[in-house]
């Protein structure tokens, strides 16, 4: 079973950009919205709205507030986002396809 996001969710995913060295994705969800179990290389998240988000990570879960435009650095990892706030989230991530020297 893949756990692509595109493939697991490609109604919140999609791919606005690909090269040989990274993947684009644009991200939108509406207040309630769950993905399904799905993993992420190394990458940078610019989230374009202010979102609140519970995410399940090792069976570890967390809430969380993104501010827009306040990028960030997220380490590979395979999780389940769910949308619990007000507002709906909107986001890019730059997706890493080269490894960690």
């Amino acid at each position: 079973m893949s756990t692509d996001p595109c493939k697991t969710d490609p109604q919140f995913y999609s791919v606005v950009f690909e090269n040989d060295r990274v993947r684009v994705l644009e991200y939108r969800d509406k207040p309630g919205d769950k993905t399904s179990l799905h993993s992420h290389p190394d990458m940078v998240i610019i989230p374009l709205t202010t979102f609140q988000r519970r995410l399940t990570v090792n069976g570890k879960t967390h809430e969380l507030e993104k501010v827009a435009h306040d990028a960030g650095w997220v380490p590979a990892q395979e999780h389940i986002g769910e949308n619990i706030g007000t507002t709906e989230s909107h986001s890019l991530f730059v997706e890493l396809k080269e490894p960690a020297h």
